[in-house]
């Protein structure tokens, strides 16, 4: 990693732009660099259809081998033996070793580490806990609190002591308290979240269906937790986790996302669900089709709540939390998990929230030795060659490259293709099974480079992947927050390099703001266009107290909470208008339509 570090910080892209004749492409140069390598990639030859059909050489029989989504969409996982719940008693099934060597690897290896986490790099990353009597933490994984057969799949899984965010949460559910958890990427909030709901749900037994759904004609779901996540991936990738800690137990997982067969998640629904992993536009439509009913729900879960409250599931979000069956918000508990809760968000997860506690956890990677950060300044025609410069100097791991529209991750697709990389792309015009397949070669290794539009931002949890190429920035600073921390994950180390120029401008102050933070150096003409740019002020990128500084801290203790905040980013309404616990609901102005591919099933909203 230091290798590669150094021949990023060596790269002359920016000083060859200054040079006589402008900048000399990598292979119009005579440098006798390392050839990109070919790992049996077809490179087009000339017209499209083979990455279009083949998805750039990939045996349509391979899908699904090692990646999401096993069946097609449904949960396709029936285990060896499932637990049960007999007198009041859980009554847990027996061990199986090929179902534990299918969940966690070797079973009896010692030196096998299914979770990749560098536990020791957790233990000086501070936490702030907010709200009325905050439970005491939790020092390591321990029955009680946790239930004993939990402690054992956690034990399976290889993880040996807690992170900040599980320390938390775990006491926090146990309590009955709803929660907002701003725990920055990496730092273990789908086991803060499944942890404990899954230990009370193993010590507090299923809840009876209702007595008029016994006679009805139809089947009909009632999962105990429901887990709303913003993409099929994200929702795919907490079943994959749900269905190791679930493992022996009562609790039958069960994930449904847009963009896959609804009758096979039907099917899957119909033999059980106890914790529904979701996408809100695909719960929303299995609801109206009377298939799920909320009415038994302990749990509500929101991953990556503030990009879901923000770009549009809230409309959805709303009508799943209050227009259907699901219990009042003083009869369930509502966990939010994110990397950054803006202030205006915050007023806004009032409306699902009781009594809360709020959680702010330091991000892993926050230090020079965990993510080292370059911003490069590459004009857009620049771009590409630069591109080949970073790859040319990489290492073997694998390349995270994000782009801002879905056709210009198709054409540096084939451009990395036809330059004999191994490369493949996700983004929402994909298929399932093509990004299913996209996302299992990019883990195997097979095609060590993605190109990848948000919708590989958040959540995502792909081990080894060493350096991050944000190619074209976000305009938004938060998304470069998430993108970035795809790599140098759980403790681990990585790079990231950030192609900038004056067309991104607006988040150059929230920037230098991260840079500096980080211990990282800042290059000085960010700093000359930041000062150029002290006077603008637009969208979230534009000004750094709106987007970052207070996307980690409790609103509750920054402002008086009438509703004051946020204006900049709800068009100036003035929140609480609705008499509704000070939220109202801002995004009917922004959210029209947003979402209503996920639920058709053709696309997501990226």
């Amino acid at each position: 990693m230091a290798e590669l570090s150094n021949q990023v910080e060596k790269l002359d892209i920016n000083v060859g732009s200054d040079r006589k004749g402008g900048y000399v492409p990598p292979h119009l140069r005579n440098s006798g660099g390392r050839r990109p390598r070919n790992d049996g990639f077809e490179a087009g030859r000339g017209d499209r259809s083979g990455s279009r059909g083949s998805f750039f050489g990939f045996d349509r029989r391979s899908e699904g081998r090692g990646g999401f989504g096993r069946n097609s969409g449904g949960s396709g996982f029936r285990p060896a033996g499932t637990g049960k719940w007999v007198d009041g008693k859980h009554v847990p099934a027996a061990r199986n070793e090929k179902m534990e060597v299918q969940l966690f690897g070797v079973a009896e290896d010692p030196n096998f580490q299914s979770s990749g986490i560098n536990f020791d790099n957790y233990d000086d990353i501070p936490v702030e806990a907010s709200g009325e009597e905050v439970p005491e933490p939790i020092t390591e994984f321990t029955s009680p609190p946790l239930d004993e057969l939990l402690l054992e799949n956690i034990k399976l899984a290889r993880f040996t002591k807690p992170t900040p965010v599980q320390k938390y949460s775990v006491p926090i559910v146990a309590k009955g308290r709803d929660l907002m958890a701003c725990a920055q990427t990496g730092s273990g909030k789908t086991g803060g979240f499944l942890f404990p709901v899954l230990s009370e749900s193993f010590s507090t037994g299923p809840s009876p269906a209702p007595e008029g759904a016994k006679g009805s004609y139809m089947r009909k779901a009632f999962p105990t937790a429901v887990v709303l996540a913003p993409t099929r991936e994200l929702a795919t990738q907490i079943f994959d986790e749900a269905k190791k800690f679930t493992y022996r137990s009562w609790v039958r997982p069960t994930v449904v996302y847009g963009g896959a067969d609804v009758g096979s998640q039907m099917r899957e629904l119909d033999r059980g669900c106890d914790l529904l992993v979701a996408t809100p536009g695909r719960l929303n439509d299995l609801l109206e089709r009377g298939k799920i009913s909320l009415a038994k729900v302990k749990y509500l879960v929101l991953d990556e709540a503030d990009r879901m409250l923000d770009m549009g599931f809230e409309p959805q979000i709303r009508h799943i939390v209050e227009g259907c069956d699901m219990p009042g918000v003083e009869n369930r508990q509502t966990l939010m998990f994110s990397a950054t809760f803006p202030v205006d968000i915050q007023h806004l997860a009032r409306d699902f929230l009781s009594d809360y506690i709020f959680l702010s956890v330091g991000r892993v990677g926050s230090t020079s030795e965990n993510i080292t950060q370059r911003i490069l300044y590459v004009e857009d025609e620049d771009k590409k060659s630069a591109l080949l410069d970073l790859l040319s100097a990489s290492n073997d791991g694998l390349t995270l490259i994000f782009v801002e529209t879905k056709r210009m991750a198709d054409q540096l697709t084939d451009f990395l293709i036809m330059q004999n990389f191994a490369a493949t792309a996700i983004h929402g015009d994909r298929t399932q099974g093509e990004r299913e397949r996209a996302l299992a070669a990019f883990r195997s290794g097979r095609a060590n480079l993605l190109v990848a539009t948000a919708v590989a931002a958040r959540g995502l949890d792909i081990p080894n992947v060493t350096h991050v190429i944000n190619y074209d920035l976000p305009s938004d600073v938060d998304d470069y927050v998430h993108r970035i921390g795809r790599t140098g994950r759980a403790g681990n180390t990585g790079v990231s390099t950030a192609f900038f120029n004056r067309g991104n401008k607006n988040i150059v102050k929230g920037l230098v703001e991260i840079l500096t933070e980080a211990n990282q150096d800042v290059p000085a003409f960010l700093n000359d266009i930041s000062r150029e740019s002290s006077g603008i002020r637009g969208g979230r990128g534009g000004g750094f107290f709106n987007s970052r500084a207070s996307g980690s801290r409790d609103y509750r203790k920054q402002g008086n909470g009438n509703g004051s905040w946020g204006a900049s980013r709800s068009g100036g309404s003035n929140w609480g208008s609705s008499g509704s616990r000070g939220g109202g609901s801002w995004g009917s102005s922004r959210s029209s339509g947003w979402g209503a591919s996920e639920s058709s099933g053709n696309s997501s909203w990226w």
